[in-house]
């Protein structure tokens, strides 16, 4: 049993030697060298859109990593945070989860709600490509307050605790959805100025006074609060960019990050 790709060819190229290509593309084209980030902020989009942030948030975990890539994908139908178990298929081959680790997550596991969800899906391609004998562990994640991402992360520290394996952890998240591109990013900066002391309250504070439409900012606040407990000391601003970059229509964008915490 496994997980099957649900949006390859829509927002990603579903031949293998096309995404190859276009995912090793982005890399190359990251002009800033590794760093050792424990925890990044990676976005979910179409990869024409967001795929060369995501290569910069990916670039920021180094060249060289072969351990468990734990991945908190936000849920946009609705369902309770849980764990996948199975390993997920995409169209470069297999990416194995660490069973270990799930089971020490101590989460539901429920693969009906991981199958339509594309919020991890299209992080995966770029775990395979760069890091080749990386296992992934797939967290969704429902109720996205406060309290639920504290929770998350120590169940996230626990699990690795008593794993002593290796972990990355990967918040997927795009930022503003459908506002101007100058509110977008006036909106998102001031949200994401709070990562930098891996301030967590004072991010969540930011993200409801100015309501910013970020998906993924419960998933944002665990990966942060488990890195931190981890020994990160600061967060980095690596990229940002908004569709426009792509589309050229200034009066509705997304807005995308690509976020290191080192």
């Amino acid at each position: 049993m496994k997980r099957r790709p649900r949006v390859a060819g829509m927002f990603y190229p579903a031949d293998p030697a096309s995404l190859r290509e276009m995912v090793a593309g982005f890399f190359a084209r990251v002009d800033r060298g590794g760093d050792t980030a424990l925890g990044v902020v990676s976005p979910h989009a179409g990869y024409v859109y967001s795929g060369q942030i995501a290569a910069y948030a990916y670039s920021s975990f180094g060249s060289d990593f072969d351990g468990t890539f734990v991945i908190i994908g936000p849920s946009h139908s609705g369902f309770s945070t849980c764990a996948s178990a199975i390993p997920w298929e995409t169209p470069l081959g297999i990416a194995p989860v660490d069973d270990e680790f799930i089971r020490y997550l101590d989460l539901t596991v429920d693969e009906f709600s991981h199958r339509d969800e594309h919020s991890i899906e299209v992080q995966i391609p770029f775990i395979q490509h760069r890091f080749p004998e990386a296992k992934i562990a797939p967290i969704m994640m429902g109720e996205q307050s406060l309290a639920s991402a504290l929770h998350l992360a120590e169940k996230i520290t626990v699990a690795a605790e008593k794993t002593g394996n290796p972990i990355r952890i990967v918040a997927s998240s795009d930022f503003s959805h459908y506002i101007p591109d100058e509110t977008a990013k006036r909106q998102d900066l001031y949200a994401i100025e709070a990562l930098e002391t891996l301030d967590v309250e004072e991010f969540f504070r930011r993200i409801w006074e100015e309501g910013v439409s970020a998906c993924g900012y419960g998933p944002i606040a665990s990966m942060v609060t488990a890195c931190r407990a981890a020994g990160a000391r600061s967060g980095r601003l690596v990229r940002y960019g908004t569709s426009a970059e792509v589309s050229g229509d200034y009066s509705q964008v997304v807005g995308y990050a690509a976020i290191a915490v080192i």
